[in-house]
């Protein structure tokens, strides 16, 4: 699991909304640390390693880039360089925020691992069936946090099961399907999994329609899997994300931009700045609101417990020595006097004084 000191990591994505430019990929780190975010991620990768010449792009990439241009040249002007990062990661250090990124092939995740020493490693929906990268990556890393876009709970069992065994066998090896399934339920599988790995419930569309995101699943993942499950928002707005939280989730991650109108695949179903630190401040309320579970009266309330709460008190002129009935006795703030729990106790007993009207006895 992610550290933090508060109950909710909170992964500002900049991903590639730099645009390939360094001093905008500065900006978006300061707009991060200034939010209030625990953690800025960019994405590392080559782009004649992720894609090939002749993949198609996304539709909603297709929204918003040059519909001429192919994924392998959108993805190549959107490439972090090897001193950008080292840049990226000092300018991050400066701003006491920490630097995440997301590798797409081993090259990348050996740089981020080894040369930059990050501790964490953020995996894409789109790599939860790349058993063998899924290998690397625990072999390299210290800590995972996986999104599970596009997923079933067997898909997120079997990527877990290489995982496992990735961590449980540093060495290089030929393995067996037999043999992560072995890793996955094993006492130690599990325990190192529970240590080292944290999931994302994700809808990979962008932006998410609402009626596909199924927040539920948060839930279902962690009684499933007993680990620490976050989500990877992709909905327009910050409300989703705040409901997550509201039901668990113990990582939020977000795209955020310095300007939705912006050229670039991302931009349009990213945050601006207002509305990170917004959403931020949100779940930081949220947190607070959700307290311990524990039903007591809180110090604030304490004060009006008196004021709001009502006493027995004389319905009509009581006379000393008159019995007290239905008939003299009613139920009136301020809740200074006897309880009302109290009031058939009191019936039929004799009065030892005079009662004015809306006196409390």
């Amino acid at each position: 699991m992610v550290e933090s000191k508060v109950s909710t990591f909170i992964i500002a994505e900049a991903g590639v909304n730099h645009n390939g430019d360094i001093e905008l990929a500065k900006q978006l780190i300061d707009v991060a640390a200034e939010a209030g975010a625990n953690a800025v991620k960019f994405q590392t990768f080559k782009a004649e390693k992720l894609v090939s010449l002749h993949a198609p792009k996304a539709a909603y990439q297709i929204e918003t880039t040059d519909s001429s241009e192919s994924q392998f040249d959108m993805i190549r002007k959107l490439e972090l360089s090897r001193n950008d990062h080292h840049q990226l990661i000092q300018h991050a250090k400066l701003r006491n925020i920490q630097f995440l990124s997301t590798p797409f092939d081993v090259e990348s995740l050996k740089f981020l691992s080894e040369e930059l020493g990050l501790q964490t490693i953020k995996v894409p929906s789109g790599e939860i069936t790349n058993a063998p990268f899924l290998l690397d990556i625990a072999r390299f890393s210290k800590k995972i946090i996986l999104s599970t876009g596009m997923c079933t709970l067997s898909e997120i069992e079997a990527a877990l099961g290489v995982i496992a065994y990735g961590f449980m066998n540093p060495q290089s090896s030929v393995p067996s399907t037999k043999e992560f399934e072995f890793a996955y339920i094993s006492e130690r599988g599990q325990q190192i999994l529970r240590e080292n790995v944290t999931l994302l419930h994700c809808t990979t569309e962008y932006p998410a329609p609402f009626n596909e995101v199924n927040l539920r699943s948060i839930e279902t993942m962690s009684a499933a899997f007993g680990l620490p499950v976050g989500y990877s928002d992709h909905t327009a707005g910050i409300h989703i994300a705040l409901a997550a939280v509201a039901l668990g989730a113990k990582v939020i991650e977000k795209h955020f931009t310095l300007d939705r109108s912006l050229p670039g695949p991302d931009h349009k179903a990213s945050l601006e700045p207002h509305e990170l630190m917004l959403m931020i401040s949100n779940i930081r309320e949220i947190e607070l609101a959700l307290g311990d579970g524990i039903k007591r009266p809180s110090m604030s309330e304490l004060k009006n417990r008196s004021i709001a709460r009502k006493s027995l008190v004389a319905d009509k002129i009581i006379a000393a020595g008159e019995t007290l009935t239905m008939d003299n006795l009613t139920c009136k703030r301020p809740g200074t006097g006897i309880s009302p729990f109290d009031l058939w106790k009191m019936l039929g007993q004799v009065s030892t004084r005079c009662y004015e009207p809306d006196e409390i006895l």
